[in-house]
């Protein structure tokens, strides 16, 4: 039996997330199709993190089992020759007896973009969130300051997903201007050993109140603090949120 990473890229808008599920069509679900239909094999992907509907990714890693013989060269170009175009196989690779996708990852980088200003990047509907108006990029920065380290996230933990600890280690936090196609707008780049369900997009959403000028920067340490969602700001739209990369 070999054991192998695969990493996968894929834009989320038409799926349900990476998970199968009753209500529509998943990542999950075409990209074991796709393996089944090259190897014959019935065989379960599982990806480093299980992101919801519209949540987009540029290095989603996968861990498979299989008997198959063909070479990871030709997997990467026969996988792409069956996933729909919006999914791309970008590699297959040998990986140690044993290799687990969520198990064995050690730290994970999530991208939110954001658009603002006063008029909407009709080619960016589907990959960012437009927030019209000004943002205050160094306020959200010295804010960014109280989610960094080690930390109860439970304030932007939604609920939906049980887990035995809400305490991250955020290793870095960056928020850094970007122009694209000649609008103004943020990205947002979170290194953690590990997230919360929705707690990027909680933190985003959080951060934008501060770069908005309705809440100060002191308020997202008190938030970090009370360790209840309540008191966060909203979900930031999930369009705007990219799996970057996965350290093991």
């Amino acid at each position: 039996m070999r054991h192998l990473k695969l990493t996968i890229a894929y834009d989320g808008t038409n799926y349900v997330g990476w998970q199968i599920q009753a209500n529509g069509i998943s990542i999950q679900q075409r990209l074991e199709e796709s393996w089944e239909s090259v190897t014959g094999e019935n065989r379960r992907i599982t990806a480093s993190g299980r992101t919801d509907s519209g949540v987009h990714a540029l290095g989603q890693v996968c861990s498979v089992s299989t008997e198959s013989l063909l070479p990871t060269a030709s997997l990467v170009r026969a996988l792409n020759a069956q996933t729909p175009y919006d999914i791309s196989v970008l590699s297959v690779e040998e990986a140690p007896a044993g290799f687990h996708a969520i198990r064995d990852a050690i730290q994970k980088t999530y991208k939110y973009h954001i658009q603002n200003g006063r008029i909407l990047d009709p080619l960016r509907l589907r990959t960012c969130w437009f927030v019209p108006g000004d943002l205050d990029i160094e306020a959200m920065q010295r804010a960014a300051r109280s989610l960094t380290g080690e930390h109860d996230f439970a304030s932007f933990e939604s609920a939906g997903a049980e887990r035995s600890t809400t305490i991250r280690n955020v290793i870095e936090l960056k928020i850094d201007n970007e122009r694209v196609h000649g609008f103004p707008g943020l990205e947002i780049s979170i290194t953690a050993n590990g997230f919360l369900y929705n707690m990027v997009r909680n933190m985003v959403g959080t951060l934008v109140r501060v770069g908005r000028r309705r809440e100060e920067v002191e308020w997202v340490r008190w938030v970090r603090d009370q360790k209840d969602r309540k008191y966060a700001g909203q979900t930031a739209p999930a369009h705007g949120l990219f799996l970057d990369h996965v350290v093991y």
